[in-house]
């Protein structure tokens, strides 16, 4: 039987689930040709697990094919793989496999939307987003409001780092055509009230988009009772491939919206007149689609639900709160945030040191963070700062990785 994580208290020793995490990280080849990693960026990219590489590679060893009209054998195997794994997927966020449509990551997918349900807009329709969306979430309804002369407005976010929902609540008016937030913060790694924001929305009649991208690893997707209408996240911040992703769409929303793409498998007909649109959810997926990327998330949304989801995220909670105690008293050290609920991700700035200054000084300790902007603008003006560094835990990291870390972080404050 796999391991797997428990629930825990808050504030309960986590020493049963860094056992857990011990055993899963010998799942991962990297940390066997890099023993002394602490990989603490996650919320960029996840490391993959040998389940994950092994499906993608027994795809091309065994039924390397095109999709859906193929009369050979591997060619139907293929189709039954790729399939397969739309059903999985689905599946592990409670949705139909038709409402469930395959691109290369939450960008595409959020793009997808704004180039088809934002193209139905008129201008001084408007959208609410936040001041904490990451860049994928922003720029395409920016280019947009460009296009269509829609009216963008942001849900201002709080000295704690919270979106401030009274604002929220103002900002919808008669004229709110889409509100667009993500769940959990890639920044400051808030957990967005998404229930409360979902209700809001739905009084005014107002349809929701939810980024995903870094609530999918750390806990579980309902898209039902989520209740928005569309979900997108990728695959790689899941412990899945690179180049594919997901967008979730409710049948009803889904049917009203354009094609994105043209080219085959989007079409049932094409006629020197015109074309006739497939079904979904192929009216979406135009093109060779990334089968073998399919097949390999599906593999990683397998291992996530065996190893306990929910307890998952719990535990990388607890890491961030180790690391937070334990950098709380370095000089200088600020830390972007302090929200109430909070995912395991941890940016900050050590004064008079440029944040990829001191990722570089991590890195020369064998310790993997990110720095930079981390695609969000906005907000780190909003935060006054310039760039920032931010750790990130996953399902391997253990608590001496955020122990290291703090103690890493400790010197570089004197050295730097």
């Amino acid at each position: 039987m796999k391991t797997t994580f428990s629930a825990l208290a808050e504030g309960a020793d986590i020493s049963i689930n860094a056992a857990v995490a011990r055993e899963l990280k010998k799942e991962y080849p990297i940390f066997r040709t890099l023993p002394n990693l602490v990989y603490l960026d996650n919320a960029a990219t996840t490391q993959k697990p040998l389940s994950v590489l092994d499906a993608e590679r027994d795809f091309y060893m065994q039924s390397c094919a095109n999709v859906h009209r193929a009369i050979h054998t591997i060619g139907e195997e293929a189709t039954a793989r790729y399939e397969k794994a739309r059903s999985s997927m689905a599946r592990f966020i409670g949705a139909a496999p038709k409402e469930l449509i395959f691109t290369r990551g939450t960008t595409e997918s959020i793009n997808l939307v704004a180039r088809t349900f934002g193209e139905t807009l008129r201008e001084g329709d408007e959208i609410i987003l936040s001041v904490m969306e990451h860049h994928a979430n922003m720029v395409p309804w920016q280019q947009l409001a460009e296009r269509r002369g829609v009216v963008l407005k942001f849900i201002p976010v709080t000295d704690l780092g919270e979106l401030d929902l009274a604002e929220y609540e103002k900002l919808v008016s008669p004229r709110t055509r889409l509100v667009a937030v993500t769940m959990v913060s890639n920044v400051l790694g808030t957990i967005n009230p998404i229930d409360r924001i979902v209700a809001t929305a739905r009084s005014a009649g107002v349809p929701v988009l939810l980024d995903a991208a870094q609530a999918a690893p750390s806990m579980p997707l309902d898209v039902k009772a989520l209740g928005a209408d569309f979900v997108a996240f990728s695959g790689h911040k899941m412990y899945g491939p690179f180049g594919i992703g997901i967008l979730w769409g409710s049948e009803t929303m889904l049917d009203r919206m354009p094609p994105f793409l043209g080219g085959g498998d989007m079409i049932s007909e094409v006629r020197l007149e015109g074309f006739s649109v497939n079904e979904l959810p192929y009216k979406f997926e135009a093109g060779t689609p990334p089968i073998a990327q399919a097949i390999g998330l599906e593999a990683a949304a397998e291992w996530l639900s065996s190893v306990g989801l929910e307890a998952l995220g719990e535990y990388e909670s607890a890491l961030a709160r180790r690391f937070l105690d334990a950098i709380k008293d370095i000089p200088g050290l600020r830390v972007m945030g302090s929200a109430r609920q909070r995912a395991g991700i941890v940016a900050f700035t050590l004064e008079n040191a440029h944040a990829h200054d001191v990722a570089a000084y991590l890195d020369r300790r064998g310790i993997a963070v990110r720095a930079g902007h981390h695609c969000a603008h906005p907000l780190a003006r909003r935060f006054g700062v310039v760039s920032s560094a931010r750790a990130s835990f996953g399902a391997y990291n253990l608590p001496e990785d955020a122990d290291a870390a703090a103690r890493a972080l400790a010197d570089a404050q004197e050295a730097l």
